[in-house]
């Protein structure tokens, strides 16, 4: 088996489309809100695209940069990065301008017992920023939670459904839609939301979550039997080539992978790769969110990355004793509650 950092090294390697579409996008690009799950590797992957294509683009990251060491090794991979409170608007102001934006800011877990800090981060901060960068791409990160539950026969919500969102996260998650929405049409700013559901990764995501379940011997409640996933890997080349399809008004785009998984199948497979019998509790409700992709995948095709790989990439890094992010995803949560 190869080693971790080989492993790691090959997954995060950017693709040619990425590449071509790279040497396309004009000018810099700034992440707010790189220090989540998603940000720093995607910081990464930008900036070894941009050298790949032989382009001279600046890849600047913001946060608040509360672990020094998130910010240390995204400047040792060429990330520029500046420490800003993005709901200090004075801090906001401050920021460079740059032609093309990606919003990850974002509160999801603690919302509960907090549900005023999760509505400015993700309902007023999105307003501040589609001013301040009026002139930009933006492309704003977004959730499939917007969306109802649907029946796992449906072939998933596509981006016609009209959301219905439960619970406090995941409407403020349709207020920032909204927002970023009206801001579209009153400036004349080309955006892309990006509905995502979810991304997973050897360190963290439903697909760990279900493998350390079964090596562990817990118990996996069925009564979200159903879920999509896509690797980190593919989200982020996605992400990044969205910029070069930012519409006004805003174009929402549903992004996961093209299967409705089962996640007894899922818990089978890793089963088979350490000898162990996974244990399940609760019965299907036959329904679940799902998102339906096909627009991301006619316009970018499928992901890279299969599930297959990706079962045979978590197992491999959990064997070797790969460190994990601790970033449960709650994704059989059905009462909206985070």
């Amino acid at each position: 088996m190869k080693s971790l950092t080989q492993l790691e090294n090959d997954l995060l390697a950017p693709s040619t489309a990425l590449i071509e579409d790279m040497a396309k996008i004009q000018g810099d690009i700034i992440l707010l809100g790189i220090g989540g799950k998603m940000g720093p590797s995607m910081g990464k992957l930008a900036v070894q695209a941009a050298q790949a294509a032989g382009v001279n683009k600046r890849i600047i990251g913001i946060s608040r940069f509360s672990d020094p060491k998130a910010k240390a090794q995204l400047e040792a991979n060429g990330v520029e990065t500046i420490s800003c409170d993005l709901l200090n608007d004075a801090e906001l102001q401050a920021l460079p301008d740059a032609p093309n934006v990606i919003y990850l800011a974002g509160n999801k877990f603690g919302t509960t017992g907090n549900e005023s800090f999760t509505w400015a981060m993700n309902a007023y901060l999105p307003g501040r920023v589609a001013e301040k960068y009026k002139n930009s791409n933006i492309v704003a990160f977004s959730s499939g939670n917007v969306l109802p539950f649907v029946p796992v026969t449906s072939g998933g919500a596509s981006e016609e459904t009209a959301p219905d969102p439960l619970g406090e996260y995941a409407q403020s998650c349709l207020g920032r839609e909204r927002i970023f929405e009206y801001f579209s049409k009153k400036n004349q700013t080309p955006m892309l939301i990006y509905r995502l559901n979810y991304a997973v990764d050897f360190r963290y995501g439903v697909v760990m979550e279900i493998a350390k379940s079964v090596r562990d011997g817990k118990a996996i409640d069925l009564r979200t039997e159903n879920v999509n996933v896509i690797w980190q890997g593919d989200a982020n080349e996605i992400a990044i080539r969205s910029l070069l399809h930012c519409e006004t008004p805003a174009k929402i785009l549903n992004v996961t992978g093209p299967e409705i998984l089962s996640t007894r199948w899922l818990a089978h497979q890793f089963g088979l790769k350490f000898g162990k019998e996974p244990v399940f509790v609760n019965e299907p409700t036959g329904t679940a969110l799902l998102n339906n992709a096909s627009e991301c995948h006619r316009i970018f095709g499928y992901p890279r990355v299969t599930i297959r790989e990706i079962i045979d990439i978590t197992a491999t890094w959990m064997l070797q004793g790969g460190e994990e992010f601790g970033k449960a995803t709650h994704f059989q949560e059905r009462g909206g509650k985070f």
